[in-house]
């Protein structure tokens, strides 16, 4: 489709989990339900319609190594398009991608600017590894670089004990993530174990990632300041590997690791009934390859969310929570189309049959 083309899209478009409309229109890059006086010039396509997808936790511009290459990143960002993903929460990256958003024909960046760690408590070359005298400094820093996120590392293998232990302490992270939200930024954090969580929402945290260590005690503190998850359950199914790796150096965290993924589902199940909000990412970028977005929300439903609350956790509550529009009067059209309906069977989002990005048909 060239530029200037009228896109007509029918069938039933998915506005909203209560909101569904027989038709949309796409004029000058952006969406409208009125109909153009180009309609008869238009490309008429049919098919169930999405917002574009949401990947709240993807890293474009880091490998399992560290940073990477302009081309492999462009790479990333492109395999998160051609599976639908169109709008990225990068959560920490150690590489320079702002030229990607000169790039009409690759997914949309909200930026959270590198991790911030302990020194030497956390993967070699992906973070800024400080101690807890600098994290306000640091943390706002990061505020200044991002794009309204701030990503610290709150959790991560203590070697003097093996196991799993929290990184900072209270005061530190609570004068951090107040300095973050002077500078109008909102503060996540990697976390796997339980005995991190309460202090970080106790010192205002927004998000946790992963959030494996929570328990039937910090669930109801979530859901009462409305502290998100993003669970990346396809990163936490590696957990019985890593454990096998690192059984024999360090056996606590062995344990605890095998112990934390046997109750991934219950653990997000509970978390969501109690009304935490929860949303899909796939951890990316890493170890994990891009694409995977399809996969992270079918992982949701097997955690016991229901199609249409795991379809909000990657398209309507997504972008929502991340301030940024869905399919609706005037808003940049970024959007997916599929052959089936998402809502019985949300496998097919594995295989768009249509991306439009900024307006314009990709495939």
């Amino acid at each position: 489709m060239s530029d200037g083309a009228v896109l007509h899209l029918k069938g039933r478009v998915l506005v909203g989990p209560d909101d569904v409309r027989d038709e949309l229109w796409v004029v000058d890059g952006r969406v409208t339900f009125e109909r153009p006086a180009m309609a008869r010039d238009a490309m008429t396509v049919a098919g169930w319609v999405l917002p574009g997808l949401v990947d709240a936790h993807c890293h474009v511009g880091l490998d399992a190594h560290g940073p990477v290459d302009a081309a492999t990143s462009e790479k990333q960002a492109l395999t998160d398009r051609d599976a639908g993903t169109l709008l990225i929460r990068d959560a920490g990256s150690p590489s320079d991608t702002r030229w990607i958003d000169d790039r009409a024909d690759l997914p949309r960046i909200i930026r959270a600017g590198r991790h911030i760690a302990r020194t030497r408590r956390y993967i070699r070359n992906y973070a800024h590894e400080i101690e807890p005298e600098d994290l306000v400094a640091y943390v706002a820093q990061e505020a200044r670089r991002g794009d309204g996120w701030v990503k610290l590392v709150g959790d991560w293998i203590d070697r003097s004990t093996g196991d799993l232990a929290a990184c900072w302490p209270a005061g530190a992270v609570e004068a951090a993530i107040a300095e973050a939200h002077r500078l109008g930024a909102r503060v996540t954090a990697h976390c796997f174990a339980e005995e991190s969580l309460a202090p970080l929402v106790e010192a205002g945290i927004d998000c946790v990632e992963h959030a494996t260590g929570l328990t039937e005690d910090t669930i109801p503190l979530f859901a009462e300041r409305g502290v998100a998850i993003v669970p990346t359950l396809v990163n936490i199914a590696t957990f019985p590997q890593l454990a096998a790796g690192g059984e024999a150096k360090f056996p606590r965290w062995a344990d605890h690791m095998r112990r934390l993924h046997a109750r991934r589902y219950d653990t997000v199940r509970a978390a969501h009934d109690a009304g935490v909000p929860v949303f899909a990412g796939t951890d990316a970028g890493g170890s994990l390859p891009h694409g995977l977005v399809a996969d992270e929300v079918a992982e949701l439903m097997k955690a016991g969310l229901s199609a249409v609350a795991a379809l909000s956790a990657t398209t309507w509550g997504a972008r929502e929570w991340l301030g940024r529009p869905g399919l609706t009067e005037g808003a940049p059209a970024d959007l997916v189309v599929y052959e089936a309906d998402p809502r019985a069977d949300v496998r097919v989002l594995a295989a768009p049959r249509l991306v439009v990005l900024r307006g314009r048909a990709i495939g």
